[in-house]
């Protein structure tokens, strides 16, 4: 008896509460316009920033392809395998080691 009016305590305290806004601060990085940013902006930018990309230090594209196959095995990154070599190749001509 006494745990299910302490449920129901909470489930009334629950169902009054005012629901919790949350606002980001707006996105000022863009991704740079090149061959295979369209993948960058429909793939990376699902779970994260550009500016989480941009600030990455110039990369290999071995560590860069890394990353990718981390994000998609980790993190369920829904990149299909036959676009990781292209964005593997725009972030290392962008942001990576050629970039430089």
């Amino acid at each position: 008896m006494k745990t299910q009016l302490l449920l129901a305590a909470a489930l009334a305290l629950h169902a009054s509460a005012a629901p919790l806004k949350i606002e980001l601060p707006p996105e000022t990085v863009v991704f740079k316009t090149a061959p295979g940013a369209d993948s960058a902006l429909g793939n990376c930018l699902i779970c994260h920033s550009a500016e989480y990309v941009t600030t990455q230090p110039p990369l290999s594209p071995v560590a860069w392809k890394a990353i990718i196959e981390k994000m998609q095995k980790k993190y369920g990154a829904p990149l299909p395998a036959g676009q990781v070599d292209a964005l593997v190749e725009y972030l290392v001509k962008s942001y990576g080691a050629a970039a430089k």
